[in-house]
């Protein structure tokens, strides 16, 4: 069996998303609560979360920050005394900066590192010994398309979803055996605080809802590579599969750099 478990009734489910305050991860946030889960919300934006508690009742909000163990520690601590298990994580918390060689700073580097890879490394300490007392569970981690292959301008984000990714795929190879699932979400283009920053045009732009919509389809369809639009996501996988050489010819034909 090679598919995760599929996850179509989401009433009295415990969800905890990482990054919930706004964007996609908010998005889902609001679509699960529709359907009946136990939501469990963290971002470090309490004003954010207690926001949209009071706009979805029964949602419960555990502020937190990714790049402080301590924070991420209590928050764990927190949710397990509220609820004693988990049903569902989907780390969400992301940092985006258009970064090139003639721009390069090690800060920036090491922020999205410590955002989009390592605050994910902090969840999985105390999620992963819970998931396998278990034996159910599912784990949602959200990468990119940027980290596919290496993109102009993505020096800093590309490696930090590339890394996302070879990590969700090590992670469903040793869990799903365990009935475990885990899923990697690699969107295109949505349309969030992160993505408004961009000067380019950015082509099949989506909704937050519309991400959350291909999102709990992938759950409910039991996929570990959750990537949308498919318009546009099919053809950067299909990248994935040139020779270098003429992946370099794609990619400068297509963005002129």
């Amino acid at each position: 069996m090679s598919a995760n478990p599929r996850l179509q009734d989401w009433r009295g489910r415990v969800v905890w998303i990482v990054g919930a305050s706004s964007g996609i991860g908010r998005a889902t946030a609001a679509k699960l609560h529709e359907q009946g889960a136990h939501l469990m919300v963290s971002a470090r934006s309490a004003a954010a979360l207690d926001q949209f508690c009071r706009e979805h009742p029964g949602a419960e909000a555990l502020p937190l920050d990714v790049g402080d163990a301590q924070s991420l520690q209590s928050a764990w601590t927190r949710l397990m005394a509220r609820a004693g298990r988990v049903d569902l994580v989907m780390y969400c918390a992301g940092h985006y900066e258009a970064l090139d060689v003639d721009h390069y700073r090690l800060e920036p580097m090491l922020r999205h590192l410590e955002i989009n890879y390592i605050g994910a490394l902090r969840v999985l300490e105390p999620l992963l010994p819970q998931l396998i007392r278990q034996g159910s569970g599912h784990l949602s981690l959200v990468a990119s398309v940027a980290g596919y292959r290496g993109l102009p301008q993505a020096l800093a984000y590309g490696p930090s979803k590339a890394a996302m990714q070879h990590l969700a795929e090590i992670l469903f190879l040793e869990l799903q055996p365990r009935g475990i699932g885990v899923s990697v979400i690699n969107p295109g283009f949505v349309e969030t605080p992160l993505t408004a920053q961009n000067r380019f045009h950015m082509p099949a732009l989506i909704s937050p809802e519309e991400a959350a919509e291909h999102i709990l389809r992938g759950w409910r369809q039991g996929r570990f590579d959750i990537h949308f639009p498919r318009r546009f996501t099919n053809w950067l996988k299909l990248l994935q599969l040139l020779p270098h050489r003429l992946y370099v010819g794609a990619v400068r034909r297509t963005t002129g750099l």
